[in-house]
């Protein structure tokens, strides 16, 4: 891969999850803060032993999101751009979360 691809895989991702999807759903963090009380609804009520607690935040969406791409890039019959693309986009998602106040 050259260093021009890679720049230009990066500046589609900035402009996905800086321009497109925001104007389309948002900032990520709100999102992925609600994603993350429908996913805590169900863990609870589905996935849980009894007395086993747990915390699920909007960084633990965007992960859990990668994850689903990397499932999904696994199971799929075809090669999708786009869901390398997303999984980038989720994981500098995360980082912003994580890291908001400066690496």
């Amino acid at each position: 891969m050259s260093k021009e691809n890679r720049e230009a895989i990066l500046s589609e991702v900035k402009k996905i999850i800086c321009n497109d999807r925001n104007e389309q759903y948002g900032e990520p963090e709100d999102s992925f803060k609600a994603v993350s009380e429908y996913w805590r609804t169900y863990l609870e009520h589905n996935c849980l032993v009894p007395d086993i607690g747990f915390h699920i935040e909007a960084r633990d969406v965007a992960i859990m999101m990668v994850l689903f791409k990397l499932g999904r890039m696994e199971t799929s019959y075809f090669q999708s751009y786009d869901s390398f693309i997303d999984a980038i986009g989720y994981m500098a998602c995360a980082t912003d979360i994580e890291f908001r106040g400066g690496v």
